[in-house]
């Protein structure tokens, strides 16, 4: 199961408002994000290249 980036929940297939991208920066890594980190606008840092975005 895939885990948010910003705050590591596992996202489940049902779970609605989740958002999933390759990073912006590097494009090696698939950011995952909870809808909750994502209304909130909670940062996250690639693994990858240690790029930080809202």
């Amino acid at each position: 199961m895939p885990r948010c980036t910003c705050c590591g929940k596992v996202i489940t297939p049902d779970e609605t408002g989740s958002a999933k991208f390759p990073c912006p920066n590097c494009g090696q890594i698939t950011i995952t994000r909870c809808e909750k980190c994502r209304i909130f606008g909670r940062l996250y840092t690639c693994p990858a290249c240690g790029f930080r975005g809202p």
